[in-house]
């Protein structure tokens, strides 16, 4: 059934040597690489350009797992067993492989051309196409018997799907689909993997078990945080997971290593670094290619596994307590900036509300002072609705770790939690504004009641005014002596300016939305130690 899907002859588009990953080199110069490249000249690419957020946060993962693979000679690699109860022994040949500065092609040769999987790199293969299922062809079809594939459009993002679809990037429809080049589409495969909503999807029919339901990929939601070199070679270094000492290491695999698995079985035991970082999907997908070879032109999505996830810890996401005392990890939102999670990536446990992502901690204290924090993050829900995908990446900060400079770690977090409190605050007052400007009983009221699903405009624009100043703010007052009084009284100020943008200078004017202003402005200025004045 997938042959003839497919066609006879169809190239099978081999991801380790066809150009389909955007990279720069550090001379400036860009590019589209295949993987086998990109590991070869790893340590003369400084950056990932690949324009879909997802795919990047997980096209990375997928390289951290083969760079874990990839030994050097005369040494083991990261990945290897016998390093995985030895975490001394695993940070001396992490160093060694980066004393070395590139992967060593034979090694990189020797492991792409491993015969045990050198033909599960083809992205059309018939038998193993990469990081798919090729049973979905027989296993996805109607009432008749007949193919039942998702469409095109559902692999990927940012298309609209069925009649309600909202169109963000383009105007595509299901009864016109536009055909994908197999570069981008195996961009959107990855994402799909990690990122795919929960849900309705195609039905899949295993013996008499059919079922149109999916869970969501085991990032959806999510942001993360990658260790960021100057180089390629580094960066994919720094982000192989340590060890855990957990589960058996020699079961380890990535999903191109082994058989395909039993879609009604129990899950493997997340036991290393391939399994640990591609080895967790929720989704099966199967790409429909032209007759070239060199376009997707439909898609099989459709639920991988049902049976429960299995509790990990995800090396590239900060987590966050919630009220109940539990877990969760920080949920990516697009009008968040980077710097307001700068204490959780620089302290051991942010005062116990955050935890650090794995990745950057045990790094090497000679790169510190150039290592920079990449994010990558997709505003979604937990199901249908995808919002904003973003990326951005900080200075060298990662020196200022608790470990190397607990003093500088310290003011990161007062002068956040001073930002936090007063943006929290000021969102408050520009509620409270709102309600006693257009509430005769509440502008009498000692306490205001404010109903949230009726906030008014003030509230939303006072927010977005505050953060960009914030945040320039934040980075002076890093700089000054006493980062508590200095930093809380430029956060009030820069808090109180935004509070009047919000309200406007002609709406002023009205004696009731006048006194609303003055009373707001009250509970702005009493956070400060030093009263703040525009």
């Amino acid at each position: 059934m997938v042959q003839q899907l497919m066609g006879d002859g169809v190239g099978v588009f081999d991801l380790r040597d066809e150009a389909w990953v955007p990279v720069r080199f550090t001379d400036g110069t860009r590019a589209r690489v295949g993987l086998r490249e990109l590991f070869v000249r790893a340590h003369e690419i400084s950056d990932l350009e690949v324009p879909v957020a997802p795919a990047a946060a997980g096209l990375l993962r997928v390289c951290a797992a083969i760079a874990s693979r990839i030994g050097r000679p005369g040494g083991v690699p990261l990945a290897d067993e016998d390093l995985a109860d030895d975490a001394r022994g695993w940070e001396q040949e992490r160093g060694a492989h980066l004393s070395l500065g590139r992967f060593d092609q034979a090694m990189v040769d020797a492991y792409f051309d491993d015969p045990r999987w050198a033909d599960r790199f083809g992205l059309f293969d018939s038998r193993r196409p990469f990081l798919q299922d090729p049973r979905l062809g027989a296993q996805c079809v109607d009432a008749k018997g007949q193919p039942n594939p998702s469409g095109v459009n559902k692999l990927v993002f940012g298309r609209p799907t069925g009649v309600n679809g909202a169109v963000l990037f383009g105007h595509f429809t299901d009864g016109d689909p536009v055909p994908v080049d197999a570069g981008e589409a195996a961009w959107h495969l990855i994402a799909q993997l990690y990122f795919g909503p929960s849900g309705q999807c195609t039905p899949r029919r295993i013996t008499d078990h059919r079922t149109g339901s999916t869970d969501a990929g085991p990032l959806r939601k999510s942001v993360s945080y990658f260790p960021w070199a100057p180089d390629l070679f580094t960066t994919l270094v720094l982000c192989v997971p340590a060890p855990t000492g957990e589960g058996d290491p020699s079961a380890d695999a990535c999903p191109w290593e082994e058989d395909l698995p039993d879609p009604l079985g129990a899950p493997v035991p997340l036991s290393g670094p391939g399994r640990l970082l591609t080895g967790r999907a929720r989704h099966s997908v199967l790409l429909v290619p032209d007759a070239e070879g060199r376009q997707v032109v439909d898609a099989y999505l459709t639920w991988a596994t049902h049976a429960p996830p299995l509790e990990v810890r995800d090396p590239f996401t900060v987590r966050y307590r919630r009220k109940d005392g539990g877990w969760d990890d920080r949920e990516a939102d697009g009008s968040r900036a980077l710097w307001r999670d700068l204490d959780a990536l620089l302290l051991k446990d942010s005062a116990v509300d955050s935890l650090r992502p794995p990745a950057l901690d045990r790094l090497p204290a000679g790169l510190l002072s150039v290592l920079r924090v990449r994010a990558y993050g997709f505003h979604q829900d937990g199901q249908q609705k995808d919002t904003v995908w973003f990326q951005a990446t900080t200075p060298p900060v990662l020196e200022w770790q608790e470990e190397e400079s607990p003093q500088r770690a310290g003011q990161v977090l007062r002068c956040h939690r001073a930002a936090e409190d007063i943006g929290a605050r000021l969102e408050l007052a520009a509620l409270v504004a709102w309600k006693t400007a257009t509430d005769l009983q509440a502008a009498e009221a000692e306490r205001v009641k404010i109903d949230r699903r009726k906030p008014g405009p003030w509230a939303a624009a006072a927010v977005r005014a505050y953060w960009p100043a914030a945040e320039r703010r934040f980075w002076e007052t890093l700089d000054a002596d006493d980062t508590t009084t200095a930093g809380e009284a430029l956060f009030v100020a820069e808090a109180l300016a935004a509070l009047d943008r919000a309200i406007g200078p002609g709406a002023r004017a009205d004696l009731r939305v006048s006194r609303a202003r003055n009373r707001a402005r009250n509970m702005l200025q009493a956070l400060a130690p030093v009263r703040a004045t525009i």
